[in-house]
């Protein structure tokens, strides 16, 4: 018996076209942010699914969402090429840094929310102070060769995902990047609860576990679906499993270890499930993609 979020509790429909990025809250998961196609993000309670909030100031799509640690906050981008600081309670956006040539992919906070950092297709990162009044950028990395899809943002270091298939590690001590080819297009990249490895979700429809330190591949996990779309995967069940979408309306789950399909799920028409969240605490799972509706799945 495999002790995995795959029965699909309840279905949320409330945007207009694709969602593109879930989340949950900080720390207990209470609350669900979706963003869409539709230029809307919403904040639905994780339990009730009931609707609580529409956050509405984009003129674009929204690609990415990303929480402060104490929830008070959330940041979102997308096509504006501007990214949004919002106050969760009054709905209200605080800040609006703009820089980036073309749409925002992806978006991460630091440790402390006091740094915001954005990825784009006009290939650069961005690092910009939340606290200060600052218009400009307190740091901007310039060497990827193509758009930058996903970002995961640690202690001290930045790692980001990128079309030209490298995966950069930006030491923000040391100053130093560190860079590994995985030779495909890359569409996520997402760190585990220790640190040590990587996981990482290529155009080849394969997901890559890599070690950190080495830049070897550890394990690859296979099956799915995803040679167009940027399809995220990430970790389930305190890194125990690896977890995905794919463009044929599946979701997939692998004992990480192994490399061995656990779970196999059809879900959201058959259309393509590009983006995931899980909450351990929870035992829970949000999938969202094209159909336009979000799926919350939970243990029988």
């Amino acid at each position: 018996m495999v002790l995995f979020p795959s029965h699909q509790a309840a279905t949320i429909s409330r945007h207009v076209g694709p969602v593109h990025c879930v989340t949950y809250s900080s720390g207990a998961g209470q609350y669900i942010l979706t963003g869409g196609q539709d230029r809307k993000i919403h904040l639905f309670n994780s339990s009730t699914t009931s609707h609580i909030q529409t956050y509405d100031a984009h003129g674009y799509e929204i690609l990415s969402l990303a929480v402060s640690p104490d929830n008070s906050r959330f940041a979102s981008v997308g096509g504006d090429k501007t990214a949004f600081l919002w106050d969760v309670a009054t709905a209200k956006t605080l800040r609006r840094f703009t820089g980036h040539y073309a749409r925002i992919n992806t978006c991460g906070f630091n440790q402390d929310a006091s740094i915001l950092v954005t990825g784009s297709f006009d290939s650069t990162v961005r690092c910009w102070d939340t606290k200060s009044n600052a218009s400009k950028p307190v740091m901007v990395w310039d060497e990827a060769k193509d758009s930058i899809t996903s970002l995961t943002v640690g202690d001290g270091e930045v790692i980001t995902a990128c079309v030209d298939g490298k995966l950069r590690r930006y030491d923000l001590r040391m100053g130093q990047i560190y860079v590994d080819v995985i030779g495909h297009p890359i569409t996520s990249v997402t760190e585990t609860l220790d640190g040590n490895a990587v996981l990482v979700s290529s155009l080849d429809e394969t997901i890559r576990l890599m070690d950190r330190t080495s830049g070897g591949c550890l394990m690859s996990y296979k099956g799915h679906k995803n040679k167009e779309y940027r399809i995220s995967s990430t970790f389930a069940m305190v890194d125990s499993y690896v977890v995905s979408g794919s463009e044929d309306g599946t979701v997939w789950a692998w004992d990480i270890l192994e490399g061995k399909n656990v779970v196999k799920e059809t879900a959201h028409a058959g259309k393509v499930i590009s983006t995931i969240a899980v909450h351990d605490g929870r035992r829970e799972m949000v999938t969202a993609g094209v159909d336009g509706t979000v799926v919350i799945w939970r243990t029988e």
